[in-house]
């Protein structure tokens, strides 16, 4: 792609153009080391559960080959596509967990999960980067069109997303939502006042939570009043990350993917941090960083609510999802089913997370850089 010329008005030179490549190359890192750290950290869970030693790896390598697919598609998009394409996904979502409720598969106690043939897929995941985008939507209709009820429709439709989030239940899902809906309002606009109200609300919904959903109560006890054995992923991660020291055991070292029962998924931080050391974890928290602070910095000239909001709004979501993943491996917050991005296994995640970025690489597009012609100009903001 480096050979493209800036004469070529073809849609991929111009995509090459125009695109944020310190992105891309952020991304394109934190997919390699997360494809590693699966290879190093499966076969163990794998040959642990009775399935073949690559089992994982496998099919993170397909979820890996859609989800870079999918991103290049929605990052070929216009503004004006990716917001009539989050707006169609949000209604699929919601339509698809309220099937979950019904039809999906319960384990531990829960239904979050569709069954298509070999694959088990998880709505919410998908419904979280499409509800930023609907909700980017709505608030910069009401800034344009002081009578659209943007912020009416807004509320009432994160009440639907919040109580078929409970409903599952996932308490987790819900309280990522909620954080990253209450900034896209403080972003849009709302009085002090009502942010205050807002934040004890969610205060009340976390103790509502806690005295209603065993599984929340049991996971906050066992985090601030610890019991032998109570926490026992978490009490191994962190052996795991006093075992690596600074440079680690060295890759395939590690023992504790043979104890951690998600050690390819939610704790693949911490066969990180055994096998690669403190090093590398800086490493992947930097990467995290430079995404997060690259799209914000890219959004400091531009002018259009939607895209702000939007673009805010998914990274966001991309930088909280991975600092509770990290803060739970590291015992600072209580225990939480969430994947660290690009890094940990699961399909639903990799290819939600892939239509973010896409989205991000999409909105943050610089066609004022590309001088060819008047028709790659003329596809940016609309």
């Amino acid at each position: 792609m480096g050979t493209f010329s800036r004469t070529d008005n073809s849609i991929l030179s111009t995509w090459w153009w125009t695109v944020d490549r310190w992105l891309l190359m952020s991304i394109a890192l934190l997919i390699t080391i997360g494809i590693v750290l699966v290879f190093g950290a499966s076969p163990a869970v794998a040959e642990r559960i009775g399935l073949s030693s690559f089992h994982f790896v496998e099919r993170q390598i397909v979820f890996l080959i859609l989800s870079v697919g999918a991103m290049f598609a929605v990052s070929l998009m216009s503004p004006v596509m990716v917001r009539r394409f989050g707006v169609i996904l949000f209604v699929v979502c919601l339509l698809l967990l309220g099937a979950t409720l019904v039809a999906g598969a319960e384990a531990k106690g829960a239904r979050r999960w569709i069954q298509i043939g070999s694959f088990t897929l998880q709505a919410s995941e998908f419904l979280k980067p499409a509800f930023i985008i609907f909700t980017a939507w709505m608030f910069s209709e009401s800034q344009r069109n002081p009578k659209f009820p943007g912020w009416k429709i807004s509320f009432v439709t994160f009440g639907i997303v919040v109580a078929l989030l409970i409903s599952q239940p996932d308490l987790g899902q819900t309280i990522l939502v909620a954080v990253v809906w209450g900034i896209q309002l403080f972003m849009a606009g709302l009085a002090w006042f009502w942010v205050g109200a807002l934040i004890a609300l969610a205060f009340f919904g976390l103790l509502v939570a806690y005295f209603t959903l065993p599984h929340v109560e049991k996971r906050v006890d066992n985090f601030f009043f610890p019991s032998p054995g109570g926490n026992y992923q978490v009490d191994l991660s962190l052996n795991a990350f006093k075992n690596g020291g600074i440079l680690g055991q060295g890759p395939g070292e590690g023992v504790v993917k043979k104890y951690l029962p998600d050690a390819h998924s939610d704790y693949i931080f911490a066969v990180a941090g055994e096998e690669f050391g403190a090093v590398i974890c800086l490493l992947i928290i930097l990467i995290f960083a430079v995404i997060v602070i690259r799209g914000f910095v890219n959004l400091l000239k531009e002018q259009d609510m939607f895209t702000v909001l939007a673009v805010a709004g998914l990274l966001i979501q991309f930088g909280t999802q991975a600092f509770i993943n990290l803060a739970v491996n590291l015992s600072i917050l209580p225990s939480k089913g969430m994947t660290l991005p690009f890094i940990s296994y699961g399909g639903s995640s990799m290819l939600s997370l892939a239509v973010g970025m896409g989205m991000i690489l999409s909105l943050t597009r610089r066609y004022s850089h590309y001088q060819p012609g008047q028709t790659a100009l003329t596809w940016g903001r609309g």
